[in-house]
């Protein structure tokens, strides 16, 4: 007799639903715009000079990418040129956002989890996959938790064979 024929697979024959939040993961290159850039011995933006910078430079370099616009200078930059920024990288990139690489990071999850059609998780026992090659943020962990705990029959946070529970439904 097979040893192997023995052993059962519970995990795979339990009615848990794992769910990996690296798959939202957005694809596409992630980039700053750094405003410091532009600014007069970086301290101050130039109008003038400013938008003749924004009016000469090639903004498709940035074609399909998902950026980020700061300043990291300890300047006063006027929100008006942010938004100059914005109207001419718009048309070229994937996604744009006001902020470091790690806080768009967090966005583009926020995103992708608002637009995530949870009817899959209702009445459903979910485990979310605690690791992965993919960073997942905390926040998109705890918006995701949010997002079908009113649905769900019970969350864990692991992998099916080693799970915390987290909540359960009292019927």
């Amino acid at each position: 007799m097979d040893i192997q024929s023995n052993i059962i697979n519970k995990v795979a024959q339990s009615s848990l639903l794992s769910y990996d939040l690296a798959s939202l993961y957005t694809p596409g290159e992630r980039v700053v715009y750094d405003i410091k850039d532009n600014l007069f011995h970086g301290l101050m933006l130039k109008e003038k000079d400013f938008r003749d910078f924004v009016k000469q430079n090639d903004w498709a370099v940035y074609q399909n990418k998902n950026v980020a616009i700061i300043c990291s200078s300890d300047a006063i930059v006027p929100t008006w040129a942010y938004m100059l920024l914005a109207t001419k990288l718009r048309p070229y990139v994937k996604n744009l956002f006001f902020g470091s690489l790690e806080q768009l990071e967090i966005h583009l999850y926020q995103q992708a989890i608002q637009q995530l059609d949870v009817s899959q998780f209702k009445d459903q026992k979910v485990v979310i996959k605690g690791c992965g090659d993919v960073f997942v943020p905390t926040t998109a962990y705890v918006d995701f938790t949010a997002k079908i705990t009113p649905i769900a029959k019970s969350i864990m946070y692991g992998e099916p064979c080693s799970t915390v529970p987290l909540f359960k439904r009292k019927d």
